[in-house]
Formats: C-alpha cells, structure tokens, sequence
C-alpha cells in the first residue's frame, strides 16, 4: 500500500469482485489479485482478503430477501456445517508456507471455474437417476470439502457451492446463488475471525476493499436474477479459467 492510488484500487476491484462474486462466485477471483497488484505478498495478500470478504455477507442478504423468503431452517441447517469447515481451512491456510501456497493457487482456482462449467451435465445426470440415499450425502460431505477450501484461499469456492447447490437442492439459479451467498458468508466470518487473531491482517488493504465488496454486493443477487443462467455462468468460468493461467504463468509469493 503505497497511496491514494492503491486504496482506490482496492475500492474499486471490491465493488467489481461483489458485484460478480455475489452474483455467481467469483469475488477471490477479482479481489485478490488487486491485493496482489498493490504489492502484498501471495499469504498475506490471502489473509487480507478473506478478512474483506465478511463485507459481502450482509449486502447479499439485505439485496436476496425475495430468494430467501422461507429458507430460515434449511439456512440453519447448513450454516454451522460451513462454518466449522471454513475454519479448518482457514487453521490450514495458516500453518502453510507463502512459497507452497503461491504455487497451489493457480490449480485451486481453475477447479473452481471447471465445477461451474460442468454443473449442467451433472444436474443432467443427477435428473436421470442416482443411487438411493446419494442426495442425502453429496451436499454435507461436498459442503464440508468446499467449504475447508473456501477457508483456505476461497477463488472459485462461490462457483462450486453454486453448482452443489443446483445439482442438489435448489434447481432456479438466482435462488442457489442467494442460499451460496449465506452459507459461503458464515464460513468466511469465522475464517476472517479465525485468521484475525491469529495471524497479522494489513487493515490499510481491508478497509477499502472491504467497503467496495459491501456496496457491490448490494448490487450482485440483482443481476444474478436479470442476466441468463448460462451467460452468466460461462462468464464467471472464464474469467476464472483466464485468472488460473495467469496465475500459473506469474505466480507471486
């Protein structure tokens, strides 16, 4: 952070990353290589972002209330399970050296972008048939995996609850994506809280990126009900899968 350019960076990628991350998944993937451009290195760079995060989880709820309407026990239901998840990831994510992880990075996040691409043939199969009692265990075993991931480094975490969901629970897009938005933002509260006491967060990259995210995830479950299932979700993966080679060919740490 070296100035008044710096945190007008960081405000304005965290509007854009709650604009889209909010709308199909993809926050980490725009907010944390601006954390990346103002010099922090790949860890702490992390650490900021995950702390930012927290900033999206009361804007998407005040902007889905229509998709919510009714979802009070199935959110209770779920939440904790994320939370706990997130919280192993996050431990995780803080006995991990810069080096290993800035070299993991760039396969995390073309995963992430991958799910979303391939969640149309997955509920395609799912609509055909599955083993009996198979339902009742994808969503709380894949839910925990995700979410220990989204604790750790979280770009494309949004994309692959998303698609869990849409396979799973909840066919109409705009309303998984308000329930990912929930159950992601209770996991990432007790991620920043987690990494907040236990190891060093650079506030002065927090603040603005953080209060972008808020004001653009007022805006993101608007237009997730606005744009075509498909048009956004191609987007979302290849915006990810661009960031995945980037990452791969610069990798910073």
């Amino acid at each position: 952070m070296t100035g008044l350019g710096d945190i007008a960076l960081l405000a304005g990628a965290g509007l854009l990353a709650g604009v889209v991350g909010t709308a199909g998944g993809i926050t980490s993937l725009i907010s944390y290589p601006a954390l990346l451009a103002v010099g922090l290195p790949a860890l702490p760079a992390n650490v900021a972002n995950i702390v930012a995060l927290v900033a999206c989880w009361p804007g998407s709820a005040l902007a889905s209330q229509p998709e919510l309407a009714g979802r009070g026990p199935w959110l209770r239901r779920w939440m904790p399970l994320s939370a706990l998840g997130a919280l192993a990831g996050s431990l995780l994510l803080l006995s991990t050296p810069s080096g290993v992880f800035a070299r993991v990075v760039p396969f995390l996040v073309a995963a992430g972008s991958l799910a979303l691409l391939a969640q149309p043939r997955l509920a395609a199969l799912h609509r055909r048939g599955r083993p009996p009692g198979a339902g009742g265990v994808v969503l709380p075993l894949g839910l925990i995996a995700m979410s220990v991931y989204s604790g750790y480094f979280g770009a494309g975490a949004g994309v692959m609850v998303l698609a869990l969901f849409l396979i799973t629970s909840e066919p109409r897009l705009a309303t998984a994506n308000a329930l990912k938005n929930m159950v992601l933002g209770a996991g990432t509260l007790v991620s920043a809280a987690a990494v907040a006491v236990l190891g060093p967060v650079d506030w002065t990259a927090v603040a603005p990126l953080g209060l972008g995210m808020f004001f653009g995830s007022t805006l993101g479950p608007r237009l997730a009900r606005r744009l075509p299932a498909t048009l956004l979700r191609r987007l979302v993966a290849l915006i990810g899968i661009a960031l995945a080679i980037q990452l791969w060919i610069n990798p910073s740490g």
